[in-house]
């Protein structure tokens, strides 16, 4: 399927590795420009060398982008878009893992710059540009806690539950939805990430049990009985992404293989 995006301008984050690399590879292939930003820059590097092979600019930016450095960063790279991105791919590191009596008031904040308030803070910068120019498609990568809460992620439960319902709100705006403008979730559930490697070694420090055995039960959960793939996860938003979807918009889409048992 011909995607109808070639050409076009994303901004992905968390792009160097993991679902922000499948995110830009999928991106990549159907032709669009893509501006890559990811904290460390050997990987960051590394990944935007690989996908120049499908014949679109790729820069990079080696920037945290939950600071307002980084996010000018983005806007002033040389040769990119500035703020007029036609796609827009929110991700940022999931905070630590671990008991809520541990976190105080910085952790909180921590959580909350890092996966509410600067998903947000890129759709203020990029939103009215892409109404103007009648399209725009964001998709914030947010995780299946938001429908399952899992304890020991109770950071990344508040804060990205409040996107959500940001969101909700947000991407219902009569001045955006008219205007071929989409904002969309995706909840990934256990995919083969270093995220989900840091997850278990939490839970493998809380209950003593190894490592191996975490993760074979996990897989049992889904009907799937496997973890997704980045590329899976990959492709699903770049469909999201594309010409095809623009009534689809303030939706939460769930890829976990299953493993949510809800009929909602």
């Amino acid at each position: 399927m011909d995607l109808g995006i070639q050409g076009k301008w994303a901004l992905v984050g968390g792009a160097s590795k993991g679902l922000g690399l499948g995110c830009a590879k999928a991106l990549a292939q159907a032709g669009v420009h893509l501006v890559m930003v990811s904290r460390g820059d050997e990987a960051l590097q590394a990944s935007a060398t690989l996908l120049l092979a499908h014949g679109v600019t790729v820069l990079t930016v080696a920037q945290d982008i939950t600071t307002t450095a980084g996010r000018d960063a983005i806007w002033s790279v040389p040769g990119g878009p500035g703020k007029d991105f036609d796609i827009v791919i929110t991700n940022a590191g999931g905070p630590p893992t671990g008991d809520f009596r541990e976190w105080g008031r910085e952790e909180w904040l921590k959580a909350l710059d890092a996966n509410m308030l600067t998903p947000i803070e890129l759709i203020k910068a990029t939103v009215d540009g892409m109404a103007a120019r009648g399209f725009g498609r964001i998709v914030n990568i947010t995780s299946s806690a938001v429908k399952a809460p899992i304890d020991i992620l109770g950071l990344s439960n508040g804060a990205r539950s409040g996107l959500t319902g940001f969101v909700a709100g947000a991407a219902r705006n009569s001045s955006i939805a008219s205007r071929n403008v989409t904002i969309n979730n995706l909840l990934p559930g256990a995919f083969e990430t270093d995220r989900l490697r840091v997850t278990f070694e939490g839970l493998a420090k809380k209950t003593g049990q190894a490592m191996d055995t975490l993760v074979e039960a996990r897989k049992k959960l889904a009907p799937a009985l496997r973890f997704g793939h980045p590329d899976e996860f990959g492709n699903t938003c770049a469909f999201l992404c594309s010409q095809h979807t623009g009534f689809i918009t303030g939706q939460n889409i769930l890829i976990d293989g299953g493993a949510y048992p809800g009929t909602f």
